[in-house]
């Protein structure tokens, strides 16, 4: 399972991801990424010490009413935490966000469905080159 320090709870981080990170989806998931270098953030922000920095990569997650009721969303939020928690090796910067958004159609699906729909996102072109870009800049 994924560990409280390593869950978004912030409302600010949440925004900041949504907004500034890049955006996959799947049949079932819509995954937004972001490496937290290619951002400028608040210096007092406490992510910017070197002690906070280094727990990454960060989960958020967004499981709606219209995913079913609260067993059901509880029980998809398990399984992503799950999911998220075997694909963390995929991440080349730990200092990143990523916050999931379920859709209704992920009520029906098994943990291995949504740990190979979340792999495959983080497996896209797009989520490839933003981690790219941020090594670029932290090799500068």
């Amino acid at each position: 399972m994924v560990a409280a320090a390593h869950r978004i709870s912030r409302g600010s981080d949440f925004d900041r991801t949504l907004r500034a990170g890049v955006r996959v989806t799947t049949r079932d998931l819509v995954v937004h990424v972001l490496p937290l270098s290619t951002v400028p953030t608040d210096p007092g922000d406490p992510r910017n010490t070197g002690v906070a920095v280094f727990g990454g990569p960060w989960l958020g997650l967004i499981v709606s009413k219209a995913v079913g009721n609260a067993v059901v969303r509880h029980r998809v939020a398990r399984r992503l935490r799950a999911a998220f928690a075997t694909s963390r090796d995929r991440f080349p910067i730990t200092e990143t966000m990523m916050v999931v958004r379920a859709r209704p159609s992920a009520a029906d699906c098994d943990s291995p469905e949504l740990a190979s729909q979340l792999v495959e996102a983080l497996e896209r072109r797009r989520v490839r080159d933003a981690f790219a870009n941020t090594e670029d800049r932290i090799l500068r």
